[in-house]
């Protein structure tokens, strides 16, 4: 199936959140309270004229998705940008054409596309500094056959999610993210 294709069995946003069974409200209070800054939404102006499109591979029980998602929308919103979301779990087909590191079925993705339905763009799943975050996080956890390893790895991506939904720099660090490689 050809980007068209995917664009065009996605759903749109208020679909997406009326199906969302997880993170629903955690995901829409980092959207009320996340805002572009004037500057911002001056340099997403240009991207208007282009009307790009973006295919975004999701699930609702993600964490990174929870963060993602709703920056997207803004960044969206502010650029002219039409979303489809499409479930990863349910098109394996499209997401295994957009690998992490060509093997991790890694979530949220964003497949810009043109009017066209050519490739413009993909960035996804973390900006580089929240990866570096997660990395952080993960050096400090116990050996994977350590008794305590699942509990604490737990606790790790609880504290992680935590500041995914209150953290504004993190906001703005992926915000950023997205817009570089937009613009």
């Amino acid at each position: 199936m050809d980007l068209n294709s995917w664009f065009e069995k996605g759903m749109t946003w208020g679909e997406y959140v009326d199906s969302m069974m997880k993170n629903k409200e955690e995901m829409l209070s980092v959207y009320e309270r996340f805002s572009l800054t004037s500057e911002d939404k001056s340099r997403l102006e240009s991207l208007k004229e282009q009307k790009l499109r973006a295919i975004v591979l999701t699930e609702d029980w993600c964490g990174d998705a929870l963060l993602n998602n709703p920056i997207l929308m803004k960044i969206a919103e502010s650029a002219g940008i039409e979303l489809r979301f499409v479930l990863r779990d349910q098109n394996l087909e499209l997401m295994d054409q957009y690998l992490t590191n060509g093997t991790s079925r890694a979530i949220p993705i964003y497949i810009f596309i043109d009017q066209e339905g050519n490739e413009v763009e993909v960035w996804g799943p973390r900006a580089p500094e929240v990866q570096a975050l997660v990395m952080e996080g993960r050096a400090g956890l116990p050996d994977k056959d350590a008794e305590d390893f699942q509990e604490k790895q737990i606790a790790m991506y609880k504290e992680l999610v935590t500041s995914y939904q209150n953290d504004a720099a993190i906001w703005k660090t992926v915000s950023n993210s997205i817009m570089n490689t937009l613009l």
